[in-house]
């Protein structure tokens, strides 16, 4: 089958719209026509680095549901869903509510360009073109998904507003719900205000949080603050952003997360906490260097997080639930670009300009 997709031809190269063929869905795929895709900052770091050319990225989609293979049985063709990150369904982490955290490692199944048999569904004048990206790479009109990472939703939801749901709003919220938990009153500091970092501020506010966003972009602040947040800081303009915080919560807060992966903010993360406080981890990063006996006198406690703890099929229909109740106002955070659009839609993204961007397909 031809479809259009967006190619990744060099190394931190643009995305380029090109014709590609795709397979017909084997028995456990599923074909899915996407309708809108988010665009993530994981999709524009991979693709400065990403070995394996041509590739097409993409892993926040949403579309309908055009075929399936014949072991699948959770959804069926014209149904509407959002895709989000795949697993095994099978390990123990998997049967346990931790698919987060599969057996078969995120990097298998999500991120080799192929998929575990070293396939990929597509090509290009009969050369292969590497894909399978989180198991969709919904940067395409059309992607093949997995019954783990496909989850139906309601056919009247906006795909715009369902796409993201699959990683970025999923991670923050997820953090927020599944893994901190906050008490309502207690204080949570977030450092990162992109999409990740202001969906968390949005779960925490619902929660009850009192909540204190850091980011040097001050539109994002901004937002944080129409989000609920009580307090917002620049830290580029302080000399201290712990001491700040720790005036700001009243001697250290609670909860914090840090959606940077930086060393130096994840050591003033650890610094505004309080005695026993906890520190989520979601930002990707390679190493962090921190003061060991800070973490350790002050009973710091440092849980590192991926996709929010979440498991798609059950969480992504509660985030859809929150947002009808007015409780978790995605559409703030969302642009719209045409798929044609989406080199600038990734420039925007990178520069900051947009908080999250969402193609969408005609």
């Amino acid at each position: 089958m031809r479809i259009q997709a967006a190619l990744v031809e060099s190394v931190g190269g643009p995305f380029t719209l090109r014709d590609v063929d795709i397979d017909e869905p084997r028995p456990d795929e599923i074909l899915v026509r996407i309708r809108a895709a988010g665009i993530c900052h994981t999709d524009l770091g991979t693709r400065e680095v990403w070995p394996r050319l041509p590739m097409v990225f993409g892993h926040e989609g949403a579309g309908v549901v055009e075929a399936v293979g014949s072991a699948v049985t959770t959804v069926a063709p014209g149904d509407t869903v959002c895709l989000s990150y795949r697993s095994c369904a099978t390990c123990d982490n998997c049967t346990s509510s931790r698919s987060a955290y599969c057996q078969a490692g995120i990097h298998t199944l999500n991120a080799t360009g192929t998929r575990p048999d070293h396939s990929t569904p597509l090509s290009r004048d009969g050369s292969p073109v590497f894909g399978s990206f989180f198991g969709q790479s919904s940067f395409a009109t059309h992607a093949l998904a997995y019954e783990s990472n496909c989850v139906k939703i309601p056919a009247g939801l906006d795909p715009v507003l369902a796409a993201p749901l699959g990683c970025g709003v999923q991670t923050g919220a997820g953090t927020v719900l599944n893994v901190l938990q906050p008490a309502a009153g207690s204080s949570l500091v977030v450092f990162g205000a992109g999409s990740v970092g202001l969906s968390a501020v949005m779960a925490a506010v619902a929660e009850g949080s009192s909540v204190v966003a850091v980011d040097p972009v001050a539109s994002r602040r901004a937002m944080a603050q129409d989000l609920g947040a009580v307090a917002t800081l620049d830290p580029e303009d302080l000399d201290d952003v712990a001491t700040a915080l720790h005036e700001i919560t009243q001697g250290g807060a609670h909860h914090a997360i840090d959606t940077t992966g930086r060393s130096a903010v994840i050591s003033q993360a650890i610094v505004a906490l309080r005695r026993r406080g906890t520190l989520a981890l979601v930002g990707i990063g390679k190493t962090a260097e921190f003061d060991i006996m800070t973490v350790m006198t002050k009973g710091i406690q440092l849980r590192g997080v991926i996709e929010g703890d979440a498991v798609p099929r059950t969480f992504i229909p509660h985030l859809i639930a929150l947002h009808e109740q007015g409780r978790l106002p995605v559409e703030k955070l969302i642009t719209r670009y045409p798929f044609s659009d989406i080199e600038a839609a990734a420039r925007a993204a990178a520069s900051g300009e947009v908080i999250k961007p969402v193609l969408t397909f005609s």
